[in-house]
């Protein structure tokens, strides 16, 4: 699923593509793309029309595109493998097409939302004050976002009495933070995924948090992370951060810092990545 730097890349995408533009139709080519806008695909077609898109935004993993002239906003799922591509009008279908948005001016590109495995999809919702989707407003703030609390989120991290994979993979607590990064990031911070988060430190809480950042900067200033053609950005590439990975499916790699062979530990119905010598268990783990 798409972390931070893969949905912020498509974010920018979109700004550059769709920002100010005014829909001229919308058209849902399948029922589920839209299966979480309660009032059905004709509504979501009809309310959409002659609406003109706002400057696309983003928390975390969530992206949305506001409606200028509204209190309202086009919630982004992309799930497993939804992708968000402008393409030039008339060109041939993608197989897997389920939505698509026209824009009354003279670009000839349109917006399609491309879903092989139907998880994700599109639905509007009302905004807060802040500009947000409403069913998102417990999100946290994300690392990068410059009124991310660097405080605040340790006070909240030695509350919780969690390990602290767990917590960086809570949304409520930091928001864009998936299965890649966190190894990463817990990879370069040389914490062990099990570590209990009461016994972190204000520095090693700062520590984590700069490696976090300095991950995720890194993964946006190539593209992000692609290991197959399901994430692309919104003109059909992929990115190659996957080539720059220290932690992330490396299992019997030698670790980069000690060249001890990786392991790779299933945990939470995913895999976690880590150097058994630099990233030693707690002593309740071992």
């Amino acid at each position: 699923m798409p972390e931070l730097p893969e949905v912020e890349v498509v974010r920018r995408g979109l700004e550059r593509w769709v920002a100010h533009r005014t829909v001229a139709e919308a058209e849902v080519l399948h029922p589920r793309a839209v299966r979480r806008h309660l009032a059905g695909a004709d509504d979501f077609a009809h309310r959409l029309k002659g609406h003109r898109v706002g400057v696309p935004s983003r928390r975390g993993k969530y992206l949305w595109l506001p409606l200028e002239d509204t209190s309202q906003a086009i919630l982004a799922h992309l799930g497993m493998s939804g992708q968000l591509l402008v393409q030039p009008q008339g060109s041939p279908d993608e197989k897997h097409l389920r939505i698509r948005v026209r824009f009354a001016d003279a670009l000839a590109t349109e917006l399609r939302f491309v879903d092989q495995r139907t998880f994700g999809g599109l639905s509007l919702h009302d905004t807060t004050p802040d500009g947000l989707p409403d069913v998102i407003a417990h999100i946290a703030r994300d690392p990068l976002d410059p009124l991310f609390d660097d405080e605040a989120f340790h006070r909240a991290l030695r509350r919780k009495r969690t390990t602290v994979k767990r917590a960086l993979l809570d949304q409520s607590l930091i928001s864009g933070v998936g299965n890649i990064y966190a190894d990463e990031a817990l990879w370069r911070s040389r914490l062990h995924y099990d570590r209990p988060t009461a016994t972190l430190t204000r520095p090693r809480t700062a520590e984590l948090l700069g490696h976090i950042r300095d991950v995720m900067t890194e993964a946006l200033a190539v593209g992000g992370t692609s290991f197959d053609s399901l994430y692309v950005n919104v003109n059909g590439e992929s990115g190659y951060f996957d080539r720059s990975l220290d932690a992330y499916g490396r299992e019997g790699l030698p670790c980069k810092r000690c060249a001890t062979p990786m392991r790779r530990r299933p945990w939470m119905n995913r895999s976690s990545y880590f150097c058994p010598k630099c990233q030693r268990p707690p002593r309740a783990s071992s």
